[in-house]
């Protein structure tokens, strides 16, 4: 198999088929890539394990700290139609990463990255690899190694942001666990919003399926909120409050 390294080269011009709000719209290349810095991702399928479990989510993850380093947006690309891989962003929750469709393989093509996927009933897929665009050329592509199989080593979000600035931090991911009409947990979220830091809420009590043995086999509280903060627990809303005064 013989992938091409696009590096110093202009991406294809191609014209993607998109689905926004319920319509058909045309995106160009030109209007993705003109006078951008761009970074993009390129998978073999959308709902696919590793796709979902690793390449796609940590992209979402790191997208802010991208942004940080001068990248002005992330792109997924993979050969699938606009129907798929809205309904995959929407089963991700991906928020950060704008992902595109090349039903008809014409960018995945002229990027010499279509591979034959036969044996899995896929047909022609892309490859998987990642790359950083500057108003339309290629910088620099992280092309995963012609092995059997899948494989995943160099075209993901962390090694990306390494190369962009390897002195980049990761985010401190922030996680609550609230229960809806919770004061506590309403003060803890304004206080969180008012410094502009991004959260996942995990909504606990009936119906969400995360009861309070949960949040006390994870926390060893059964109150909430509960925050955790870069993986370590804060604690309630009084503790965030010392938290956030101390940072």
């Amino acid at each position: 198999m013989k992938l091409s390294n696009m590096e110093g080269k202009a991406v294809p011009q191609v014209t993607f088929r998109t689905r926004e709000n319920n319509q058909w719209k045309d995106v160009s290349t030109k209007e993705l890539f003109a006078g951008k810095t761009v970074v993009v991702f390129a998978l073999p399928g959308a709902f696919t394990p590793t796709c979902s479990s690793s390449h796609l989510p940590r992209y979402n993850e790191l997208a802010p700290v991208l942004r940080e380093n001068g990248v002005d947006s992330i792109l997924c690309i993979s050969v699938n139609d606009a129907f798929v891989m809205e309904a995959w962003a929407k089963e991700l929750a991906v928020e950060n990463v704008r992902l595109i469709p090349d039903g008809n393989a014409e960018f995945t093509a002229g990027m010499g990255m279509l591979v034959d996927k036969a044996d899995l009933g896929f047909g022609r897929r892309s490859w998987r690899y990642s790359m950083l665009v500057k108003d339309g050329v290629v910088e620099k592509m992280f092309i995963e190694p012609d092995k059997p199989g899948d494989p995943f080593e160099v075209s993901d979000a962390d090694t990306m942001l390494r190369y962009i600035n390897p002195n980049a931090q990761d985010p401190a991911f922030i996680t609550l666990f609230t229960r809806e009409g919770c004061p506590h947990c309403a003060r803890a979220k304004a206080m969180l919003q008012e410094r502009n830091l991004p959260y996942e809420e995990v909504h606990t009590g009936m119906g969400t399926g995360i009861s309070s043995r949960t949040v006390r086999a994870v926390s060893g509280r059964s109150t909430v909120p509960q925050i955790f903060i870069g993986g370590k627990h804060i604690g309630g809303a009084d503790d965030l409050a010392k938290y956030l005064a101390a940072h």
